[in-house]
């Protein structure tokens, strides 16, 4: 069996496109889709179908794509086996959620690594279900997610059946983040009312099986008239916050490097069921590597450091 059809199904899956995948690959798409069919008659069952939300894979190709996933992860450790020490290599790999204070703590593990040494590093902002099924499919090594607190135990058994362990990193109320130039800016605490005359910017991919009493509120229309903008990653969002004194955004504490940079204020809104938790989750059994712990060390000390503390 070919393992590099491996990586060609890998991509695939990664773009959820075999035109996308192919120009990645830089080869063809008529020779990838014949690759690819060579790799399904040699398993002898299909691993993509065609769906609404593009090239998914199958319940068998699922599976498939975990086991191909750690083959290939070995086979890199097989092939740095002539080049002398192991601890040369720094790999690291994590799923977390979209955190101002989770990206501080990654960015100074990253300026703590050695520059000297091999570096592979993957990570990935997206939702909790979606890091669940990153670590169920052995994609990523650690991840952090992030829940309401009344749904705590819908989480907690989830995870148990999926074979992972978690460790509960805070927990902690969502504020509501503005520009200081922002109608609302001045006052202690704001009033879920006040806010329906402003644009809320929301991330589009946050979505959970069970809705929360927060995005409940918002779903069934308590404002007259909603303004939303969705995004799909965490830069825009500064900008927009800090250009556009009419939006705002529910966010966990925000660092205070990032308020000074961008001109924003963090506020309380008193809200019932506002109360949310972050979870380190892995696999049971799992053994932190050196590289693991640092990145655990680092986003504690991120959070440690938020001065946002009266709203913990």
């Amino acid at each position: 069996m070919n393992t590099l059809y491996f990586k060609y199904a890998l991509e695939i899956e990664r773009t959820r496109s075999i035109t996308k995948a192919a120009d990645n690959l830089y080869m063809a798409q008529p020779n990838l889709s014949k690759a690819i069919k060579e790799l399904e008659d040699t398993v002898k069952f299909p691993i993509f179908e065609r769906s609404s939300r593009g090239v998914m894979p199958t319940r068998q190709g699922l599976e498939f794509l975990s086991h191909a996933r750690t083959i290939l992860e070995q086979l890199e450790k097989i092939e740095a086996i002539p080049e002398g020490d192991t601890t040369q290599r720094q790999y690291f790999t994590v799923s977390i959620p979209r955190g101002s204070y989770i990206a501080a703590g990654f960015t100074q593990f990253v300026t703590e690594l050695d520059f000297q040494k091999e570096i592979n590093i993957k990570v990935q902002e997206t939702n909790s279900m979606e890091t669940i099924t990153g670590l169920v499919e052995n994609r990523f090594r650690l991840g952090i997610i992030r829940y309401q607190r009344m749904y705590e135990n819908y989480f907690l058994d989830y995870l148990a059946d999926k074979g992972l362990g978690h460790e509960q990193i805070w927990e902690f109320e969502y504020v509501v983040l503005m520009s200081k130039d922002h109608a609302l800016a001045g006052a202690d605490e704001v009033l879920y009312s006040e806010l329906n005359q402003f644009i809320e910017i929301v991330h589009g991919d946050t979505s959970v099986p069970y809705l929360g009493a927060l995005e409940t509120q918002r779903a069934k229309g308590s404002f007259p008239l909603r303004k939303r903008i969705y995004l799909y990653e965490r830069c825009n969002q500064f900008d927009l916050l800090s250009t556009l004194p009419l939006t705002y955004m529910w966010v966990s504490p925000i660092p205070d490097k990032l308020l000074d940079r961008y001109q924003l204020v963090q506020r309380r809104c008193v809200l019932a069921n506002n109360q949310f938790k972050d979870a380190l989750i892995y696999h049971q059994g799992y053994t932190f590597s050196v590289l693991d712990k640092q990145f655990i060390d680092k986003i504690y000390a991120s959070k440690n450091a938020l001065s946002f503390r009266r709203f913990v």
